[in-house]
């Protein structure tokens, strides 16, 4: 029989192990996207497929903006997504305060009724969006991207199990000071909530900075595209670059991985105490 320090240690080696494991997996397309990106055009065919090419090609990073205009397709991702994120923990951190502590009439109906939207399935959403952009006369243009994603359900959602974490003596004292319901939110809860608004800033800038569909359907113009169309535009018909096509992927990658790693700890509290409380 072991003992029982021995099974803990058994138990953490084994976890370890396969999430060690886990994660070499999950880290195999990254490693393989970051070695094409490296090679040379003929070192990417090779059969047995090599890790690393017989010469380490830097300057395949140099021919980017020969091939592809990627600065003026970052800046139309980042425009983007920086209006996207920014109207998203606006209306979401609102939407969040109301449905946590204000009081008026039918408030669980239609906070249900509203996270009830996200099981709609977003591609049927498309259609109706489509046929408003255009009847709005704003289609092939950025605002079709942007106005569709300033709210969120599953924002409001997020914010509002944060905010029923905040004692509730903190705004009734503020009400008693003479602060007004925006008062409330705006100096005391909203300071407080920075873990949470954090996490839904990941989540939005992750999912904005990503997406494909969106743009495929509503843009047309070639300066308008954002990175994840434009590198679907490199792959050509009878022949693709791709260790320069994995260089730009590397380098649209940076921001967000950068943005996750330097706002990781603040990411997992804010999903922490976002499930605290129902």
């Amino acid at each position: 029989m072991l003992k029982k320090s021995t099974r803990i240690y058994l138990a953490k080696f084994v976890s370890y192990f396969f999430l060690g494991v886990g994660a070499l997996i999950m880290l195999i397309p990254f490693i393989w996207m970051l070695s094409t990106s490296l090679k040379t055009i003929d070192d990417v065919f090779i059969v047995p497929p090599l890790l690393f090419g017989r010469k380490i090609m830097l300057s395949n990073y140099l021919k980017v903006s020969d091939q592809f205009p990627f600065f003026l397709l970052l800046f139309n991702t980042f425009k983007i997504s920086a209006f996207v994120l920014f109207g998203q923990l606006l209306t979401s951190s609102l939407a969040g305060f109301a449905f946590s502590s204000l009081r008026f009439r039918f408030k669980n109906a239609l906070f249900l009724l509203y996270l009830a939207s996200i099981m709609i399935p977003y591609h049927i959403l498309l259609v109706p969006t489509f046929i408003l952009m255009r009847f709005l006369k704003m289609l092939d243009t950025h605002y079709s991207l942007i106005l569709p994603a300033l709210i969120s359900p599953f924002g409001a959602f997020l914010m509002r199990q944060f905010f029923l974490t905040i004692p509730k003596e903190l705004g009734n004292a503020a009400k008693i000071d003479g602060c007004n319901p925006f008062g409330i939110y705006w100096y005391v809860f909203l300071p407080l909530s920075k873990p949470a608004l954090t996490t839904l800033a990941i989540f939005t800038l992750v999912s904005t900075w990503n997406d494909f569909l969106r743009p495929l359907v509503f843009i047309n113009n070639n300066l308008k595209m954002t990175l994840t169309l434009g590198i679907y535009a490199m792959q050509g018909n009878f022949a693709t670059d791709w260790p320069v096509l994995m260089s730009v992927v590397v380098l649209s990658l940076l921001p967000v991985m950068i943005l996750f790693l330097a706002a990781q700890d603040m990411f997992v509290r804010g999903v922490t105490l976002s499930g605290m409380k129902a």
